[in-house]
């Protein structure tokens, strides 16, 4: 099966559009996802590129705040679900976008680099961003981070042995192995994003923890769930400029503007 085969056999089986309201962990990426845009993004009515956008659960809600959002997917089902939210959306690839040079204010990156084994290919998609974007403009790039699979194993009590020895690549080569669920993927230091992000020509640039490092405590059982909730996302907040504790962090952002 080849990678963009993989791809669509995984979105296929799932509903990508309730993923970020599914479990504790999942909101807590969804809020602080929402209050990094809100606090890079320049104000409404800007033009926003929701690139690799899924259903269009982050470009809805830009729009309801006044963006004008166009919003682009190489999967046909997160599409024809973005349309009937009555958001501009095609289908697209993240290393060739139709939109014309400097065209918008932000683009969204929030999916196709984790998806994009090669780097060649990530730092495809990262150039076509900054050539779309204004003068100015800015680009939140988002990554699964390298230590999230081991993390999450961990938390739920089934890193045992042999799903050990099928991590400890994946935190040499940061190369996901798709047997253990997920699709193949690429999970990202933030030196790595760094890296990237700078190679692509962007300046400016800053890598933060989505969740922060308490985010494994947010699912478990409990009578305490939303005073964990609420620690665990002061805690990503309190951290995110602390480089050191970053990779702790399931998910990083790439905040970086074009010169």
């Amino acid at each position: 099966m080849c990678e963009r085969e993989d791809l669509f056999a995984h979105y296929a089986g799932q509903d990508e559009g309730q993923r970020l309201f599914r479990f504790a962990h999942n909101r807590l990426e969804l809020l602080r996802t929402r209050e990094l845009l809100q606090r890079q993004l320049p104000l409404p009515p800007a033009a926003v590129l929701d690139v690799g956008g899924g259903t269009g659960v982050h470009a809805a809600w830009l729009a309801g705040l006044g963006y004008r959002v166009q919003l682009v997917d190489i999967v046909p089902e997160h599409v024809r679900a973005a349309a009937q939210h009555g958001l501009t959306a095609e289908v697209g690839d993240a290393r060739r976008l139709t939109q014309p040079d400097a065209s918008v204010d932000a683009v969204l990156l929030l999916g196709p680099l984790y998806h994009l084994v090669s780097r060649a290919e990530r730092i495809a998609a990262l150039i076509e961003a900054w050539r779309v974007l204004r003068p100015g403009g800015v680009l939140l790039a988002a990554t699964i981070g390298r230590f999230m699979a081991v993390l999450d194993w961990a938390q739920r009590g089934g890193l045992t042995a042999d799903v050990a020895a099928k991590l400890l690549p994946v935190l040499s080569t940061s190369v996901h192995d798709p047997t253990l669920g997920f699709t193949d993927a690429f999970f990202h230091t933030a030196a790595q994003l760094q890296q990237e992000v700078a190679e692509a020509g962007f300046a400016d640039i800053q890598v933060v923890g989505i969740e922060g490092p308490a985010w494994t405590i947010v699912d478990s059982p409990g009578d305490d769930v939303e005073a964990r909730f609420d620690s665990a996302l002061r805690c990503a907040q309190l951290t995110e400029n602390f480089a050191e504790i970053a990779d702790a962090s399931a998910h990083l952002m790439a905040l970086a503007t074009t010169p």
